[in-house]
Formats: C-alpha cells, structure tokens, sequence
C-alpha cells in the first residue's frame, strides 16, 4: 500500500501547513505534483534548499505554517541555515525530505548511498526532531513530529523513504 499525494498534503491542510518551498524530488513524484495543483497550497520553488529554509521562515513570520521540500541530499545544503538562523532563532518549520540511498549500497544509484546512510545522523546531531513516513498515513506519529515542532519551536524533519507515494 501506498499514499495518494492527494492525501498527504489535505493531511497537513488539516494541520494548518499550507505553505511550502523546495527543490522537486523525484522520490515525492505523484506528492510532488500534488502539491503544486492544490489550490489550498502556496509553493514557492526554489533553486538550492537554503534559499527554500528561507522562505519557508519568511511564511512563519507572516502567521503561516510551512515547510521545505527537499531531498536528502540537499540536507548538506541547509545544515549552516539550520543551525546559524533556524535554530537559533527558533522557528519551526516542517522539513519534508526525500530519503534517497535508504536501504543502503544497492537500493539507489552510488551517489546517494553515503547520504542516505548519514541522513538520520545528521539531523541527530543537530538534535531536529524527526520521523520515518511509511507507506500509511499514521497520523499520530506525524501528529508527535509536528507538536515537537511547534512545542519546541525548531524545525523537525519527516523522512520520505523512496515508494511512499503513488
């Protein structure tokens, strides 16, 4: 079983996450064109994921929740964003991020598999809250990640293994 895109995002609709910015992944496919036809949903792309964190941040400062969406290894891209301003000043955006390279050597192309072994550490070691979405829609673990989110007012990451979405 899988999740429709559709789903997803009326799911965090329901949560009042309504504005996102990011790089397109192939890892979201469905979710991602999803995202750019709802009419309920503000996205803004963006080149590099640093220039998403930042309008993502902009969106909570406005009263807006949002998110970025990205691939892991765009991760590498935010790590000074997230801890020299996110971070720092404590705003909590949902970091929505393909999980490329998970499962190790064999399961992507080379390229990913260092990243997709590290990708939990990294946000581990940066002490972001995050969870692993499956293929069901498991509301109240995604419900736990975003009140951490908003409790502890930093960003926290949901990890989206590759065939998640149909």
């Amino acid at each position: 079983m899988t999740i429709r895109g559709n789903d997803f995002w009326e799911f965090l609709i329901s949560r009042d996450y309504t504005f996102f910015a990011g790089v397109p992944d192939s890892t979201f496919g469905p979710a991602y064109n999803a995202l750019t036809s709802n009419p309920y949903l503000t996205y803004v792309p963006a080149t590099r994921e640093d220039s998403a964190i930042g309008v993502a941040s902009a969106a909570y400062f406005s009263g807006e929740k949002g998110g970025v969406v990205m691939q892991n290894s765009g991760l590498g891209n935010v790590i000074n964003p997230l801890t020299s301003f996110s971070l720092m000043y404590e705003i909590p955006v949902l970091l929505i991020i393909g999980w490329r390279g998970f499962g190790g050597p064999g399961s992507d192309a080379p390229e990913h598999w260092i990243m997709g072994e590290k990708t939990p550490s990294f946000l581990e070691l940066l002490d972001i809250p995050y969870a692993i979405l499956d293929t069901e829609l498991h509301d109240e673990k995604i419900d736990q990640l975003l009140q951490s989110i908003e409790m502890q007012q930093k960003p926290g990451a949901l990890l989206v293994p590759p065939g998640v979405f149909n």
